[in-house]
């Protein structure tokens, strides 16, 4: 692939979740993950419309300058927007800490908080924890192996004949269970 026309993407600013309530959300972040609330925007209009939508965008910033965001929306919440997700099926946020000493210190953390907590699990480039915030959303700490930038390189080299592979192992399945559900 020839990117050399794409402009260069300089991070994540910020992802951004639903939340059960802002409030709940910030003691979960800033109390024990031990990020910084850096605003709380309550807005009362859908952004680029006139249509009424009252919210709060709330975010907590890391050490390096990216964010994680919520949306507490009372007006449509729901209940099973909470449950805790799969990282395997739905989705998960993975956050980098400096070195095992951190990775260990958080999970003690956590422990000592109420929190689950699975891991360390090594992944041979990283090593990292799983738990679940207030909200559902499955969080990850991870710290990078020594070899990380190596073991990453070595992968690289070998990504188009790998996914092509993949492609044709998984492409049957995948028509039949896609073209049923968007059928349905």
């Amino acid at each position: 692939m020839n990117n050399s026309t794409v402009p260069t993407i300089q991070g994540i600013h910020h992802s951004a979740f639903l939340c059960r309530d802002a409030q709940e959300t910030r003691d979960f972040y800033e109390g024990v993950l031990g990020l910084r609330t850096r605003c709380a925007l309550k807005i009362t209009t859908r952004p680029g419309t006139d249509l009424e939508l009252r919210y709060m965008h709330i975010f907590f910033e890391m050490a390096d300058g990216n964010y994680i965001a919520f949306f507490d929306l009372p007006d449509s919440v729901k209940e099973e927007y909470f449950r805790n997700k799969d990282s395997m099926q739905e989705y998960h946020f993975a956050m980098e800490v400096a070195d095992e000493d951190a990775l260990q210190a958080f999970r003690q953390k956590l422990e000592a908080s109420g929190v689950a907590i699975r891991g360390p699990i090594d992944h041979r480039f990283v090593k990292s924890i799983y738990f679940h915030d207030p909200n559902g959303l499955q969080l990850e700490f991870t710290v990078r192996a020594e070899d990380h930038d190596e073991f990453l390189d070595a992968e690289q080299a070998q990504v188009d004949e790998i996914l092509s592979a993949w492609s044709r192992e998984t492409a049957t399945v995948k028509a039949e269970r896609l073209s049923r559900a968007s059928a349905a």
